[in-house]
């Protein structure tokens, strides 16, 4: 199993949007409802993901971010005991707003984006 970004030719204006969405969803997730985090970038991505590989590829690249992020919010949660918890949710949560833009303007400019840190659980 290899981390390296399958070929994909140019995407089109179009594609570069609902890739960017993908990612950019996620923050709708942060800022509004709490669990949308995960549940945005899954709903773009389920739905758009047979329209293009590059949708494809972006959209299994945000969902596994956010479900990584959302098992560091779990762990960070439980070191609250120990007080190391405070500094890794604050970390988490600038990561979870920072690395999603960040991607989310490579994808608008057709650039396949791997995210640091993130677990690839979806293939």
């Amino acid at each position: 199993m290899t981390d390296e970004a399958p070929e994909i030719s140019s995407p089109s204006r179009e594609t570069r949007k609902w890739a960017m969405l993908c990612h950019l969803s996620a923050l709708t997730g942060i800022l509004g409802n709490g669990l949308g985090f995960l549940v945005g970038p899954l709903v773009v991505w389920l739905f758009k993901k047979e329209d293009d590989p590059f949708i494809d590829d972006q959209g299994k690249e945000a969902v596994n971010f956010q479900i990584t992020m959302f098992i560091a919010l779990l762990v960070s949660g439980f070191l609250v005991l120990v007080l190391i918890g405070f500094v890794l949710l604050v970390v988490v949560g600038i990561m979870m707003i920072v690395f999603p833009i960040i991607a989310a303007m490579k994808a608008n400019e057709g650039e396949l984006y791997r995210y640091p840190f993130s677990i690839r659980f979806i293939t």
